[in-house]
């Protein structure tokens, strides 16, 4: 063999197509990279109990990730849950202290053409009636979602 054919010669112990690139005669560098190769008499030795053993310890370590996952998800969604009541109590609370001013100013500003008697008789007349209104609307919600629930109910066999 020349030179070149020996450059191009399958490494010994290598596979038919294996090729072996050698430089001024010196074999290549061989590189052990830790693989390990089961063999088919170690996978037939495996029984049905020590798969199912294998699978229980996987069920655990899957429920403890999962619970753990929760417990940090209920965590956070309780943070955010109080920041979100503290923030709307006091939307709450600061709307209805401009709903309180702008009676408190209306009451005044009437007082000047009816007096302050009508002002306020007129002021909380008008406030009345807009509560009545709401309050027959949400009794109508109410008994609309009721008679959804005894549908329901009446449509089970």
């Amino acid at each position: 063999m020349t030179t070149r054919e020996e450059g191009l010669a399958p490494p010994p112990g290598g596979g038919a197509g294996a090729r072996s690139y050698m430089r001024n005669g010196e074999p290549p560098l061989e590189v052990d990279i830790g693989f390990v190769h089961e063999t088919v008499e170690e996978e037939d030795d495996r029984s049905l109990l020590e798969d199912l053993q294998a699978l229980y310890e996987n069920g655990k370590t899957y429920v403890s990730a999962e619970l753990t996952f929760q417990k940090t998800r209920a965590s956070f969604a309780g943070e955010k849950l109080k920041s979100v009541a503290i923030m709307g109590a006091g939307a709450a609370l600061l709307g209805l202290l401009a709903l309180i001013g702008l009676t408190v100013g209306a009451i005044l500003s009437l007082a000047t053409l009816i007096g302050p008697l009508g002002a306020t008789l007129v002021v909380v007349g008008i406030l009345l009636i807009v509560a009545f209104l709401c309050a027959r609307a949400a009794g109508k919600k109410w008994a609309d979602l009721m008679s959804a629930f005894t549908a329901e109910e009446r449509a089970r066999p």
